[in-house]
């Protein structure tokens, strides 16, 4: 369905643009995106419609990242900026934020900004948000150095649903290396009359070239995750990534991009020629590494930029916010607790004991 909404442009003059809304046939309301259901349903009257934006998102030449070819995002959402944490949150136009979902004030405000590149893809959630807040209890109540006294109370708050930003790349690799590794090996050794057993170091040079395909290399392109959260809540399925349409917002809203996909590109090399240089050295059996030079090159090199599912919300414990992330696809959790002094002292104590111990025991052995 197509109706026809006025908004203003970036000079202040009406614009009028056709936007995707969602009626519900028996109520007027607008509609949701169900996870349970995978269609659309109306939170006043239980009214429920079918989707058929089922179809599989495509990968996109690395090239057009640069001409950005398909940066019209701005003519179906609007941004909110909130006045207390920074956060921007990306809405479909017949939406308001009213509440900032990552420190959980009102202090939201339009803000008269394109919203960027337009996202091909994206990753419907799977879980809904009674699944996520339970799933975040159970988190807390498992974290060893966790407060007791926030264990027992923990209530998560003002849980929200928020598409993350993200880019996957694909990219065929050459490497071609030279390099140096050590392995130790004993000897005997016989000297006055009595015999000991030494350990040396043999280098051996190695050289070669290494194939490596990689697949939907995953890097968060927001502002509030890092990509060690992105890390700890995957996977994200990105395989199963459909493409995008606004119908996925109706009842969510996303963050924007705070970096281009150029910078994700660099970041998303970085991640690969790590990974290369390790598949690399897992074919040799060595102790030490003197050197390795590689030379990786990335070919047929395609992306996705896409929204990724993200539960977000808060927990209160003596007057501070201990803000959680939950995966919308598999409900994983991470986020920040309210530390225990007392644990955290009793742990590093036993830590120091056993460490002594071994000592002790090196000690007695020699």
């Amino acid at each position: 369905m197509s109706d026809t909404l006025a908004f203003y442009g970036v000079n202040g003059e009406p614009i009028e643009e056709n936007t995707e809304t969602a009626k519900c046939p028996a109520c007027g309301a607008e509609m949701v995106y169900s996870p349970q259901t995978k269609g659309l349903v109306c939170p006043y009257c239980g009214g429920q419609k079918e989707i058929a934006f089922t179809k599989t998102s495509s990968e996109i030449a690395f090239e057009t990242i640069l001409s950005q070819t398909n940066s019209e995002w701005g003519s179906e959402v609007h941004v909110f900026r909130c006045n207390n944490c920074g956060a921007k949150e990306v809405l479909e136009r017949t939406d308001i934020s009213k509440i900032c979902p990552f420190c959980g004030t009102t202090n939201v405000t339009a803000v008269n900004e394109l919203s960027g590149l337009r996202p091909n893809a994206v990753v419907p959630f799977d879980i809904d948000a009674k699944t996520a807040t339970n799933n975040v209890i159970c988190w807390a109540k498992r974290k060893i150095f966790a407060s007791g006294a926030f264990k027992k109370s923990v209530k998560p708050e003002k849980i929200k649903g928020v598409y993350s930003p993200a880019f996957t790349f694909d990219t065929n690799t050459i490497t071609s290396y030279v390099g140096r590794l050590g392995k130790y090996y004993t000897r005997t050794i016989r000297s006055g009359g009595k015999t000991r057993t030494v350990r040396e170091l043999r280098y051996y040079n190695i050289s070669g070239t290494y194939d490596a395909l990689f697949d939907d290399v995953l890097i968060q392109a927001g502002g509030k995750l890092s990509q060690k959260d992105i890390e700890k809540l995957s996977p994200f399925a990105t395989n199963e990534s459909l493409e995008y349409s606004s119908v996925y917002l109706h009842g969510f809203s996303a963050t924007g991009a705070q970096k281009s996909g150029e910078e994700c590109w660099g970041e998303a090399k970085n991640f690969i020629f790590g990974r290369v240089r390790s598949l690399i050295l897992a074919k040799y059996d060595y102790d030490v590494v003197d050197y390795l030079n590689t030379n990786t090159q990335c070919n047929d090199v395609t992306y996705k930029y896409l929204l990724l599912p993200l539960y977000v919300g808060h927990c209160s414990f003596k007057t501070k916010l201990y803000n959680f992330f939950v995966n919308g696809k598999n409900g994983k959790v991470t986020g920040k607790v309210p530390l225990s002094p007392i644990k955290i002292a009793i742990a590093v104590i036993l830590g120091l004991a056993v460490v002594g111990g071994i000592i002790v025991g090196i000690n007695l052995l020699l």
